[in-house]
């Protein structure tokens, strides 16, 4: 006589995903196999993402990539390896796409807000300071900015509000009259004809104004015909209404003589 080999025929009757062992003669064990679990007739994969998130963080998800065994990937808005994820700060980067002058605040995942800082306005995105500020930012005014510094010229620089007609950088270091104006020193009542005072007006408040008086006392003539706006009928506003927080400045082609 021969002992019965339980396990010889079909694996004993175990499941496929279990190890069928012979323990006495007609007799057998059935053991479910590693990332199985079960009495060994069924076998089920053991799933880890069901028991403590398969031991990823919590700001990860677990996927189940086999028997027993997952991958943790860190949620949008983390980073880290899965097993450890940090949140990532929008604003901790470039000040969140935020202005310079804004303050960026996280609010929620890939969610943050923008406000322009105090003295100054804006979408946080876009924000601006006074206009005397405001000059010096844009090389189209830039150069008359250098000129108001360098007679130390700070009318603007107070609350206003204030309208000013800025001839552009180039008018300005172009025309050879400047360099007359400064050695004779009337630079400072040229500066100041193309300044307004105790008024904020747009462009389209300029259409319907023919005369106003400049900080230096004389009179601006304005027509608007075809569209265009221009000025003691030779400088043309060509870029117009940049809003500070005391005015708006407005670009000129020619710079007005008093």
């Amino acid at each position: 006589c021969s002992a019965v080999d339980a396990c010889k025929s079909s694996n004993g009757g175990c499941s496929s995903k279990a190890e069928c062992r012979r323990t006495t003669p007609g007799n057998r064990d059935c053991i479910c196999r590693a990332g199985y679990t079960g009495d060994g007739i069924v076998c089920i994969e053991i799933n880890p993402c069901l028991v403590n998130n398969g031991g990823c963080d919590r700001n990860a998800e677990c996927t189940q990539t086999g028997p027993n065994q997952a991958v943790c990937n860190c949620l949008k808005g983390y980073s880290g390896d899965g097993k450890t994820c940090t949140y990532i700060s929008l604003c901790s980067q470039n000040n969140g796409g935020c202005s310079e002058f804004a303050i960026c605040n996280d609010t929620e995942l890939t969610e943050r807000t923008c406000t322009c800082k105090p003295n100054y306005i804006g979408d946080g995105f876009n924000c601006r300071g006074n206009i005397f500020q405001e000059l010096l930012r844009n090389s189209n005014t830039s150069r008359f900015y250098f000129h108001l510094e360098a007679l130390s010229i700070r009318d603007i620089s107070g609350p206003g509000p204030f309208t000013l007609f800025v001839p552009h950088t180039d008018i300005l270091d172009s025309d050879p009259r400047v360099k007359d104006w400064i050695a004779k020193g009337v630079m400072a009542q040229v500066l100041r004809y193309h300044m307004v005072g105790c008024a904020n007006l747009l462009y389209k408040d300029l259409t319907g104004i023919t005369n106003i008086t400049s900080l230096h006392g004389d009179l601006i003539h304005i027509s608007y015909s075809q569209n265009s706006l221009v000025l003691n009928d030779k400088a043309e506003i060509i870029l117009s209404d940049a809003v500070g927080t005391n005015g708006v400045i407005h670009v000129i082609n020619q710079i007005l003589v008093p």
